[in-house]
């Protein structure tokens, strides 16, 4: 499969989706949580048809379906590839500016709409490796939006290229574009029925050559402390303030239990939000680990602590509930070893290292895995996320393109 005479269109696709505010609210209750993301999804449906892919729709939800029909006359499993259109909540997403920094040479990249951020060669260590590379990066006053708008323009150009291209056998294809994936819900309203595929890929990792095969188990706790409450000038011995006792509680936790002393395969306990005021407040905690059993375990120590901090106010109470989020997706993913196989042997054939990695955090794949459709997660090229100093490598792109076309012939090469 030659590679060296394709006009890629992935940069071009990427500089045009980024410019479309998507970002999602963790507020809101709707579905998609802002009606902006239905801008790039509508956009992606008409790239779609123009392709030739006549099914391509947006159902009511924001979420985008399409089918590359099987040109295949064996029987080839159903294959998803997915990314999400929304960008995170954490830094601004309007009016992003991307730029290009071609011909890269190892250098400090200063960006020119805030010259006081500076994506940092010492900080950005994968810099080192993209020397000659054309980089991407926004102008310093928003987030770039690679997560996942990277993953979201690999597929499209893959989709056409298979389009383009149909010498290169592969069975039936389906596409689909989630909202809401960066506020954890962007598998809820997913018709997993009308998809109908049997195994999946998320377009949605990090570093050249990566393929991700687990995620964090994650739940969520909201603990509500509720104290005592009277005047100030007459409290002594009778107030009991819920904020005082809510920052005793966060203050037991652990120090090398807490996002901040943790790497690789550590567990953490994660005070997120906190709300309220004197006579009640809210925390709401993320609660992560590899393993359920660790998961379950960090639940009750952290409820233990409640407990005795709770201990030495009689008039105040607590309320603590545990939410489940999702499970590590390589539960699901190790009962059928070719999703993880054949993904390995399409970055090699499409020229790279494969890099065997986990997720410290959660995808789209993580639910679909125990929603019927087993889902490991590709590299996107997706460097510094969530913030001004987002990066991505056009040539990181073209390979993430390759690697998708690689999986769909290797399937239908060893149906």
């Amino acid at each position: 499969m030659n590679f060296s005479n394709y006009p890629f269109t992935v940069s071009e696709r990427f500089i045009r989706y980024v410019q479309i505010d998507t970002q999602s609210d963790v507020n809101s209750a709707t579905c998609p949580s802002t009606e902006k993301q239905k801008n790039l999804s509508l956009l992606l449906v008409e790239e779609l048809k123009q392709m030739g892919i006549k099914d391509a729709e947006m159902d009511a939800n924001g979420y985008v379906y399409a089918t590359i029909e099987s040109n295949s006359t064996k029987n080839v499993p159903v294959l998803c590839f997915c990314s999400h259109v929304d960008t995170a909540p954490d830094c601004s997403g309007t009016h992003v500016k991307p730029t290009l920094h071609k011909n890269y040479q190892g250098q400090d990249l200063v960006l020119p709409g805030d010259r006081s951020q500076v994506i940092k060669v010492s900080e950005h260590p994968e810099l080192t490796k993209k020397i000659g590379n054309d980089i991407i990066t926004t102008d310093g006053t928003t987030l770039l939006g690679a997560d996942d708008k990277a993953g979201v323009a690999e597929i499209m150009d893959a989709a056409q290229f298979l389009m383009n291209h149909p010498e290169i056998k592969h069975g039936k294809i389906r596409i689909l574009f989630t909202p809401d994936e960066e506020i954890g819900r962007g598998a809820d309203k997913a018709d997993m029925k009308k998809l109908g595929a049997h195994f999946g890929y998320t377009l949605d990792g990090g570093p050249l050559g990566t393929l991700e095969n687990e995620t964090f188990s994650a739940d969520g706790v909201h603990l509500k402390i509720k104290g005592f409450s009277t005047h100030p000038g007459y409290a002594k011995n009778k107030m009991q303030h819920a904020m005082k006792i809510a920052a005793q509680i966060i203050n037991k936790i652990p120090v090398d239990k807490t996002p901040e002393t943790t790497e690789k395969k550590q567990p953490f306990i994660h005070p997120n939000s906190i709300s309220g005021g004197l006579e009640e407040v809210e925390i709401k905690f993320l609660i992560r680990a590899f393993d359920t059993p660790t998961l379950l375990a960090l639940e009750e120590e952290l409820r233990m602590i409640v407990v005795e901090v709770l201990s030495a106010y009689d008039k105040s109470s607590y309320e603590f509930m545990v939410i489940e989020q999702y499970r590590n997706m390589r539960e699901m993913l190790d009962k059928e070893p070719r999703i993880i196989n054949n993904a390995l042997e399409a970055i090699k054939r499409a020229g790279m290292k494969p890099i065997l990695d986990s997720i410290r955090g959660g995808t789209d794949g993580s639910r679909f895995s125990f929603m019927g459709m087993p889902t490991a997660n590709i590299f996107a090229g997706e460097h510094g996320i969530h913030s001004k100093q987002e990066w991505v490598s056009i040539q990181d792109m073209q390979k993430a393109v390759e690697t998708i076309v690689h999986i769909c012939n290797i399937w239908e090469e060893t149906a």
